[in-house]
């Protein structure tokens, strides 16, 4: 039987703690919508983060735990009478819509830019949906 080299040990470890932080890390970065967390993050800052936080009302809403909640329901945050009308729910789908064309799901709102490139969309989702709503 060969004896493991240090430069094997090394490389073991290597594999072994890539694979538990792949493991332990995949249900966040990887969400529902098959987006990259990571990424997303990432997109939201540079995309949205001039006009929308997780946590405080600016120019659009707070987006913490928007995944799931009632569309156009931010505590304290005044919208428009285009989306207000839109009613239901904001899914993974229903996301990917509205970022693909605001003024098409809800003419007349105050949100213009949109996201054309589909992987983009995904991976904002899906840094989306590992927000909670925690109340904040």
């Amino acid at each position: 039987m060969k004896r493991l080299t240090w430069e094997g040990l090394v490389l073991v470890f290597a594999v072994i703690s890539s694979l538990a932080n792949a493991i332990i890390h995949s249900p966040a970065a990887f969400a529902q919508s098959g987006g990259d967390a990571t990424r997303g993050r990432a997109l939201y800052d540079g995309r949205c983060g001039a006009c929308h936080s997780l946590d405080v009302n600016r120019t659009g809403p707070r987006h913490r735990g928007v995944v799931g909640r009632r569309v156009a329901s931010a505590n304290g945050y005044d919208y428009s009478p285009a989306l207000r009308q839109v009613g239901g729910v904001w899914t993974s789908d229903r996301l990917d819509a509205w970022l693909q064309g605001p003024q098409r799901m809800a003419p007349g709102s105050r949100m213009y830019l949109t996201v054309p490139d589909a992987n983009q969309r995904r991976d904002i989702i899906a840094y989306l949906e590992t927000t909670d709503g925690s109340g904040r």
